[in-house]
């Protein structure tokens, strides 16, 4: 399999290592050994639950648990209580745009073992997640594995439809929140790739199945998530329409199979972008009625409309303002 390329000039080569193996220089000798699993955080507070939650499997199935943070020492309290967990300061290179991405790929470089586990602050695994999640790739010889976040309490991403994959053994696409891999396929599809200011994870799956890599689904590995206030949860909705442009842009050949999964980020910034249609026909927001009307007996179907408009302002920012 050959390297993808990633842009990297934007990295702070202090916090990456000096020499990093290169999967095709792998042995017999470079057996699976060790898991470790990494954490990027800014300013969750509920990361303190997540790690938690963590311990138990420190020591067993996990060598250690990494957390990247770039809080500037927000969180002080939480890397105080729980001295078990190796804490990495990210400090953002001046003039240089920092990205989850950056975080991502410092943890994996830093992480010593030899598989790779992500999840999320707020993340709470259930019973058996880890071991679940990891047998494919321990057992099974598999490169990469993921399973499903449930919502905790009322999100626009509750029920099956966002995290029900049980009649599939692969996926063709995942995200961190409950992903985990063999160190080797991160070094040859080169890593989380910076540039992205969310949606890195879809775009290194993506990367990964191109390279000829499976991600195999386990239904029964599974994390809960509490996805915040619903004001949050609009936020986020703008910066995922925003990343699922800036993918669309770096892999045109996927936009048929992401319009047959989810056409609503498209459908909507359409929507928005002709409103100035208004002017001429008045009847033109009645558009609107048709989703309204299919989601009428979902509690949360304002919360979808809305969560579906800002998701397509996103998708119109990065089309008109690219990278910023």
């Amino acid at each position: 399999m050959a390297k993808s390329s990633v842009a990297d000039s934007s990295r702070d080569d202090a916090n990456y290592p000096k020499d990093v193996k290169d999967a095709s220089s792998m042995s017999d000798e470079d057996a699976l050994t060790t898991t470790s699993l990494v954490i990027v955080n800014k300013d969750e507070r509920l990361l303190s639950e997540t790690l938690d939650a963590l311990k138990p499997f420190v020591g067993g199935i996990l060598c250690e648990v990494l957390v990247v943070d770039a809080s500037n020492g927000a969180l002080e309290d939480i890397r105080l209580a729980h001295e078990w967990v190796r804490w990495i300061d990210y400090t953002q290179p001046l003039g240089v745009r920092t990205t989850i991405a950056h975080q991502r790929n410092i943890g994996v470089y830093n992480a010593t073992g030899d598989v790779i586990v992500f999840t999320d602050s707020g993340c709470l695994p259930e019973d058996g997640w880890l071991e679940k999640l990891l047998a494919p790739i321990l057992e099974d010889g598999e490169f990469v594995s993921c399973g499903p976040a449930k919502a905790i309490g009322k999100s626009v991403y509750s029920g099956v439809h966002w995290w029900g994959n049980a009649d599939k053994d692969y996926v063709p696409m995942a995200t961190t929140i409950n992903l985990a891999f063999r160190r080797e396929a991160f070094e040859v599809v080169g890593g989380f790739d910076e540039s992205f200011g969310s949606a890195e994870d879809i775009d290194f799956t993506w990367r990964l199945t191109d390279c000829g890599y499976r991600l195999r689904w386990v239904q029964d590995a599974v994390v809960l998530h509490d996805w915040g206030t619903r004001e949050r949860q609009l936020r986020r909705a703008f910066f995922y329409g925003k990343g699922g442009c800036r993918l669309l842009r770096k892999h045109p050949h996927r936009i048929g199979e992401v319009t047959r999964q989810n056409s609503a980020p498209i459908v909507y910034a359409l929507f928005l972008l002709g409103l100035p249609l208004t002017l001429k026909w008045r009847w033109y927001p009645l558009i609107l009625l048709w989703p309204i009307w299919r989601h009428r007996n979902e509690e949360l179907r304002w919360l979808v409309l809305l969560d579906h408009l800002v998701m397509g302002a996103g998708v119109l920012h990065e089309l008109i303002r690219p990278g910023t």
